[in-house]
């Protein structure tokens, strides 16, 4: 996305990634590199170079060592021998074995040496591989075909897993620069044996095979997502280090033991249950024990409920569960120091403290506006079909021939005799009035001449 700053009538232009651009109808299009953006503006774990503008003092050599990142974040420090220059956003064709891979710049100068100390590498040894040269079209065209190879591989990969009848997952493939060398990344809860499975690999697709077992969490920090805060996955964007999370984190957050509700991405207790963890900690220190009993002559009462922020306690009898007493942690600090002279106090009910509940706002709705139902057609009322068997006694005579009023007699007789085994819908009125005789109607006949001159 290219930007136009203006200050002062000049017109700056801030460049990023040319994929994140607005479409033609004013929508973004969105990143469609996956995380190769050459700018390095828009990836995850990106580090902010502070010291781009600074130059270096007088005699002093720039820091030899880069931090060059390949496929899904994955990020490798390898040291500058050829003395290129380099910067951010350049494609590099680094050390590997076999042959060579490659990857983007992300990070150069001194702030190389912080990153590298802070995940224990040393920049002294000589372990640490060297970058080739700044990668040619070719070695880029090579590097993209093989990119491409790789969800399709995947699918297949997993197929022929499922056909050995392996307890793995096989979550992601990434190819070597070069293209001579595949690495399937799997997650798997015991130990697999995947020997058969390594030979079907190769012969299926041609090419060096290399298994990695990864964990829950790196699996989800490489494939990405979003999670039941609404943002992304914090292993996925700025999150490097996977610290153990207890489930007695949640306990002095005072948090519901829901694994559906503490659990991430990865099926793994939430990373963010470790963030504000200190806090608590230290608002429980001013608090008595958690299982501290109070002592009083109505009995013993047991700890039900803490609240860290206001200060109280909530106590209930033994004999009483049902009603709890809520007590302010000064006045929980006199009845432990009697009890402690074992001294009895009276009861709960004098150290009780009463909370304000506010009143509820009750907004009326003069307009019936906010009514969800108001867009709705009204009900139709049913009519009343009293008149329901008037029309079967309708019968119609024609006086052409006998035959005809026979007939029709005959059907009327039918008919009659069909009314008279149907239930009579009108008992309930009959039975409120017996007093009244029951008159059967009379039919209506009429008569249709059709010989008429």
């Amino acid at each position: 996305m290219n930007l136009n700053c203006v200050y002062r009538n000049t017109t700056y232009k801030i460049m990023a990634c040319t994929s994140c651009s607005t479409s033609d109808g004013g929508a973004p299009k969105g990143c469609k590199n996956n995380g190769t953006c050459g700018t390095d503006s828009c990836n995850k774990l990106t580090v902010f170079d502070w010291l781009s503008n600074m130059s270096l003092p007088n005699g002093e050599t720039p820091f030899d060592c880069v931090e060059i990142r390949f496929k899904n974040g994955r990020k490798e420090f390898y040291r500058n021998t050829e003395k290129l220059t380099l910067s951010i956003g350049d494609i590099v064709a680094t050390e590997a074995s076999p042959g060579h891979d490659i990857g983007i710049v992300t990070l150069t100068g001194e702030l190389v040496k912080i990153q590298m100390k802070k995940k224990g590498v040393n920049h002294t040894s000589v372990d640490v591989a060297k970058i080739y040269r700044k990668a040619s079209q070719r070695d880029i065209d090579i590097w993209s075909s093989a990119r491409d190879k790789e969800e399709p591989m995947k699918v297949r990969a997993r197929e022929l897993a499922i056909s050995q009848k392996l307890e793995m997952k096989i979550s992601d493939i990434e190819f070597q620069g070069d293209g001579s060398k595949a690495t399937f990344y799997y997650t798997a809860n015991d130990r697999v044996d995947f020997r058969l499975l390594i030979k079907d690999f190769a012969k299926e697709f041609s090419t060096r095979v290399e298994m990695k077992q990864v964990g829950l969490r790196q699996e989800a920090a490489r494939l990405g997502g979003i999670g039941s805060c609404g943002r992304e996955l914090c292993c996925s964007t700025w999150l490097t280090d996977f610290r153990s999370v207890n489930t007695s984190a949640a306990r002095y957050q005072q948090l519901s033991l829901n694994p559906q509700k503490l659990a991430g991405q990865c099926g793994k207790l939430k990373c963010c249950l470790n963030y504000e963890l200190d806090t608590y900690m230290d608002a429980l220190k001013g608090f008595p024990d958690f299982d501290t009993k109070l002592v009083t002559e109505k009995g013993d009462a047991i700890c039900q409920k803490q609240d860290i922020f206001k200060g109280l306690m909530w106590f209930a009898y033994t004999n009483d569960f049902a009603n709890w007493h809520v007590l302010k942690i000064e006045q929980v600090r006199e009845i432990i120091a009697e009890n402690k002279l074992k001294n009895k106090v009276a009861s709960l009910e004098d150290f009780e403290i009463v909370i304000d509940v506010e009143p509820e706002q009750h907004f009326n709705n003069a307009m019936g506006q906010e009514s969800l139902t108001r867009f709705d057609q009204p009900k139709k009322k049913k009519k009343s079909n009293k008149k329901r068997n008037a029309g079967d006694n309708l019968i119609v005579a024609n006086n052409s021939n006998n035959s005809g009023n026979n007939n029709g007699n005959n059907n009327n007789n039918k008919r009659q005799n069909n009314n008279s085994n149907k239930p009579n819908n009108n008992s309930k009125a009959n039975n409120s009035n017996d007093t009244k005789p029951v008159v059967a109607r009379k039919p209506i006949i009429i008569t249709k001449n059709e010989n008429k001159e």
